[in-house]
């Protein structure tokens, strides 16, 4: 397919390295580039064995004025950057990991979900519903499964019909071209990302690309409690047919007297539900609208809600220790994140919130001081955190490490420790996964 094309992979990863392998299954000649050193790339000396050219350790301004049939970007390179751009100036298709995976894939069913919360919790249960009950399903995307690297291990380029549930962030939408989901949804839509979108609208605009190439046969599930999301809808209308869910309307999916029901069927008690909070609710109306329409029987759809038990690093409990509840959400990187989990328990939190400076406004999680008991700030954000969170009871620490160490000093019987940083966590750790297990460790060695 890609024989005698010559490709220029633009960044590693796990998605780029994915890329790689699908495109040298397919007889492409590579050329990458990362920003790293050859030193600090373990797969360097297997590289140049198998004749890619490799081009390490910053972006040269003559590599982008070479000739490429096409450029795979990762996602954590910004598509403003002067050499993408160029790029795109020259007329070279510069597309994601998850286009490159779906052009070389025979057709399956897709379940494609966006949104700036609640989108790997969705997935997850998803995923765990259709398992239940099919084969040949896969979880892929943004939720750390490259899609080039399914479409290489069940060579989906020969075998087709299997059912590929997708978490795309906006990032993994900016470069899509010919990507199609059958079922797709944007879960909600609030501030996140400024530190790398130009502009908030553009931010929102990016996620309603997941249903640009849908068509009458598909689906769109639609929120309808976020009036964001209803003004985005209307500049952008989905030609899929629309599913609708609310947790306080009357929808196709919807909450009434503590039930799920699903066109006025009875899908599932709250009560028989294992995972907190309202934002939940909504989560699961678009597991049940996106296995609906998958085929999946109520029966069976209730059956994997019921044993569902969350996602790690999404308001995860970690364990309780003389009468202190400790809960890790630290895939909260922004701070409407931040205000779903503190609106999950019943009663005051003691919250732990900072990290990496991305310049997110706090003033909506400032309105609900009254329902945190005692605010301790870290990191980069943690000083702006403090001052711009007007909350009588803060502690600002350096380091995420102490503020965990200070909330178990202070903590009594029957508080809960709620760590949902608000931000990303790159100025002390890798990734969100990362500072979630950190917090993990240090409170599981509390006595």
């Amino acid at each position: 397919m890609f024989e005698g094309k010559r490709v220029l992979v633009l960044g590693l990863g796990k998605s780029g390295k994915a890329a790689i392998r699908l495109l040298d299954h397919f007889g492409a000649s590579i050329v990458i580039n990362d920003g790293h050193q050859a030193e600090e790339i373990p797969e360097y000396e297997e590289y140049v064995k198998k004749g890619y050219d490799c081009r390490f350790g910053g972006q040269d301004p003559a590599l982008f004025e070479e000739d490429f049939d096409f450029c795979v970007k990762v996602p954590g390179i910004n598509y403003h950057a002067p050499f993408v751009l160029r790029l795109k100036e020259r007329g070279i298709p510069v597309i994601t990991e998850i286009e490159l995976a779906y052009q070389v894939a025979k057709p399956q069913h897709y379940i494609a979900v966006t949104g700036t919360n609640g989108k790997t919790t969705t997935v997850s249960l998803i995923y765990a519903i259709l398992k239940g009950v099919k084969e040949n399903v896969h979880i892929c995307g943004n939720y750390g499964i490259p899609y080039c690297d399914v479409v290489m291990d069940y060579a989906l380029y020969e075998n087709e019909g299997h059912t590929i549930v997708l978490e795309m962030s906006n990032f993994q939408l900016l470069d899509i071209k010919d990507f199609h989901a059958q079922v797709s949804t944007v879960t909600n839509l609030t501030p996140d990302h400024l530190d790398y979108m130009d502009s908030l609208d553009e931010y929102y605009a990016s996620k309603m690309r997941i249903y640009e190439n849908s068509d009458e046969h598909d689906v769109f599930i639609r929120n309808l409690d976020d009036d964001t999301l209803t003004s985005y809808l209307k500049r952008f209308p989905p030609k899929a047919k629309i599913e609708t869910f609310s947790v306080s309307k009357e929808a196709d999916c919807m909450l009434k007297d503590q039930t799920i029901y699903y066109k006025g069927e009875k899908v599932i008690d709250r009560k028989d539900i294992k995972i907190v909070g309202m934002h939940n609710v909504a989560n699961i109306m678009v597991a049940i609208l996106a296995c609906v329409h998958s085929g999946v029987a109520l029966s069976d759809i209730a059956k994997g809600i019921s044993a569902f038990k969350g996602v790690e690093h999404r308001l995860e409990f970690v364990r309780e220790l003389h009468g202190v509840k400790y809960y890790n959400d630290s895939k909260g990187t922004n701070t409407d994140a931040a205000v779903i989990a503190i609106k999950a328990f019943e009663k005051p939190v003691i919250l732990l919130m900072g990290g990496h400076e991305k310049n997110l406004n706090v003033s909506d999680v400032a309105k609900y001081n009254d329902h945190i008991k005692t605010l301790i700030t870290f990191g980069e954000a943690g000083a702006r955190f403090a001052r711009d969170m007007h909350h009588p009871h803060t502690y600002t620490l350096p380091h995420m490490k102490e503020a965990v160490l200070k909330a178990h000093e202070i903590a009594k019987d029957g508080d809960v420790v709620l760590l949902s940083p608000s931000t990303s966590s790159f100025d002390e750790f890798h990734n969100m996964a990362e500072r979630g297990n950190m917090f993990k460790e240090i409170v599981n060695h509390f006595e």
